[in-house]
């Protein structure tokens, strides 16, 4: 399988953690037993932990037994602890080969002494590791670990702590990076359960339609560039750089391109657009210039479905947006859903992503400016301009 790669610039969650859900669904699907689920689920988290670890996340975690799970049938339970004896043991190479720590996060007491054993192993031969970290929930709860943390405390006799020595009885103490900062939930569940609940306040959600075994390293690295394009304030201030623009003005120059490039306006239509790109990126006047003729030449050359000419165009645009405003967009994945966009019509989810690509926000934070996108492209009435502001301003709520 080839490595997957991000953009140049892609801001890399440290600690990543997942709960793995949908494999008995996806195996009531295909007709399947419960546990055939489970396995296809065991060689997607198998991929999955390799790609974390070469798009540099450092800490990858994954729920695998909840302290719930006990209460499924027993058959399903024993073939469960026979695919974790073997997922122990078929890891062990690979956990030395990458220099990954292995932690098991939850209780060693109900889970099978064998089982016990391999994981204690795991755990002791890793221990000086760091340049990765695989967290491993079995047995776990988040009530029950904030529970165990506060009896350690009380064996110790402590009366009063810290918010940093309580991390310490956690079970992720002494980890380079406790804090979750992209939880990913598959099957369409939007819920965190319980996991890590002291760990978690700051981290940013993730939740997948797919079952586990389809969720697959690319749909991944979807997550991680999700992820990257959020700006996460932690309460303070927003250090990304904001833009500036007016609806009203990016709004009207764009109804007034698309008029000139109508009536075959050339120069007119040229200059419409340097001021439009100047307007909406905040250009200086000699890059604006310089990314206007780009657009207007892509712009012309896909009313002549010169595709491929329009896509270099686009490209050379987006360039220049990237290394000045320092987004970190990839100039040829918005150039080519821009380019879908134009070539086979818009649509409110193609838009959406197209919005997520270029200003850096999420999926779901892009979806009403979508909307809004969507809704002007299909009106050709007196609402077209109020609805093209709309869309400008709800870019700009999300980016300024």
């Amino acid at each position: 399988m080839d490595k997957i790669t991000l953009p140049p610039g892609t801001k890399i969650p440290n600690h990543i953690a997942m709960i793995l859900d949908g494999n008995r669904r996806w195996a009531r699907a295909r007709g399947l037993q419960p546990w055939e689920g489970h396995k296809a689920g065991y060689e997607s988290i198998k991929k999955l932990a390799r790609s974390a670890r070469d798009l540099g996340v450092h800490t990858f975690t994954v729920w695998a037994w909840s302290t719930e799970n006990w209460e499924r049938p027993e058959m399903e339970i024993n073939e469960i602890m026979k695919l974790l004896r073997y997922g122990l043991d078929e890891m062990e190479p690979e956990l030395h080969r990458d220099r990954v720590r292995f932690i098991h996060l939850g209780s060693k007491d109900r889970l099978p002494k064998d089982a016990v054993e391999r994981i204690k192993k795991l755990e002791e031969s890793t221990a000086n590791y760091t340049d990765h970290v695989f967290n491993i929930a079995l047995d776990y709860g988040g009530h029950a670990e904030i529970v165990r943390a506060i009896n350690k405390i009380l064996d110790n006799n402590l009366k009063k702590i810290d918010a940093k020595q309580f991390e310490s009885y956690l079970d992720t103490a002494n980890q380079p990076y406790p804090y979750v900062d992209l939880f990913i939930r598959t099957s369409g569940e939007q819920r965190t359960s319980g996991l890590l609940p002291w760990q978690m306040d700051y981290a940013e959600y993730y939740f997948e339609q797919e079952h586990l075994p389809d969720f697959t390293p690319e749909k991944l690295k979807e997550a991680v560039l999700d992820y990257s394009r959020r700006r996460r304030r932690f309460g303070g201030n927003d250090a990304e750089e904001h833009f500036k623009f007016d609806p009203k003005i990016v709004a009207g120059l764009e109804l007034q391109w698309q008029h000139a490039l109508n009536l075959k306006q050339d120069e007119k239509f040229r200059d419409l657009v340097i001021r439009y790109v100047r307007e909406h990126y905040g250009l200086s006047k000699t890059l604006a210039k310089t990314a206007g003729i780009e657009l207007a030449k892509a712009l012309v050359y896909g009313r002549h479905e010169n595709w491929d000419k329009a896509r270099l165009s686009l490209e050379g645009l987006y360039e220049i947006v990237r290394k000045t405003l320092g987004l970190a967009l990839e100039p040829k994945i918005v150039a080519n859903i821009e380019i879908d966009l134009w070539k086979n019509g818009v649509t409110e989810e193609k838009l959406k992503n197209l919005l997520a690509e270029k200003f850096r926000v999420s999926s779901f934070q892009a979806a009403k400016s979508a909307h809004l996108g969507w809704l002007a492209s299909t009106s050709d009435g007196t609402d077209k301009k109020g609805l093209l502001e709309k869309f400008y301003e709800a870019i700009k709520e999300r980016v300024a």
